[in-house]
């Protein structure tokens, strides 16, 4: 793992961005989406908002995805084992980068096909505690017409990222504006974000 984890710190120090391939193993990534996809089957996942939670909204206009926060008390296997992963890679970027992460949240995502959402900042107005945001895309055989393309703009140019399964994205919270295009598949993976106190 610690390859996975050099790839996407050192993409982050030279592009703003990292990128890692393979941050999830196709194991963990199989096992992730099975555990999404039962969530789903079970009504589990909930409209989006936008705020946090002492500025709830939900706003379909601007995002239309479905979430379902991610928890060690769920004592779900495969969550757990993500955490693990979640856990090695705070201690590595900590002990690496000295960025002082002492915390994390992480949601489930699923994009029905037709959602979307609006380009936006991730770290709130009310609460700096979001140092990191990644995501983690577990979507097999996606295709350039599936649409769903993750944009993040950069002061001079706009890139664009395949929501392609196994890879991890990873920016600061506070750096840059984002969106999720328009998909025309159903897209699932993980989104979260590395808190400082």
């Amino acid at each position: 793992m610690q390859t996975a984890f050099d790839c996407l710190i050192d993409s982050f120090v030279t592009h703003n961005v990292g990128i890692a391939e393979n941050f999830l193993s196709a194991s963990l990534s199989a096992q992730l989406k099975e555990n999404i996809q039962a969530c789903y089957s079970d009504n589990l996942l909930r409209a989006a908002g936008i705020g946090n939670k002492v500025l709830p909204m939900q706003d379909k206009l601007v995002r239309s995805d479905l979430i379902y926060w991610l928890d060690r008390k769920h004592n779900n296997p495969v969550e757990n084992s993500f955490f693990d992963l979640m856990d090695r890679f705070v201690a590595y970027l900590n002990s690496t980068c000295y960025t002082g992460i002492t915390g994390y949240e992480f949601h489930y995502a699923l994009y029905e096909k037709g959602s979307f959402y609006k380009r936006h900042l991730d770290q709130f107005q009310n609460d700096k505690n979001r140092a990191y945001s990644m995501i983690m895309y577990l979507n097999t055989g996606w295709q350039e017409k599936d649409g769903g393309e993750l944009c993040i703009y950069h002061a001079d140019h706009v890139q664009t990222i395949a929501p392609v399964n196994g890879t991890c994205v990873f920016f600061k919270s506070s750096a840059l504006e984002h969106e999720v295009c328009l998909n025309h598949q159903p897209r699932w993976s993980i989104t979260g974000w590395l808190k400082s106190a």
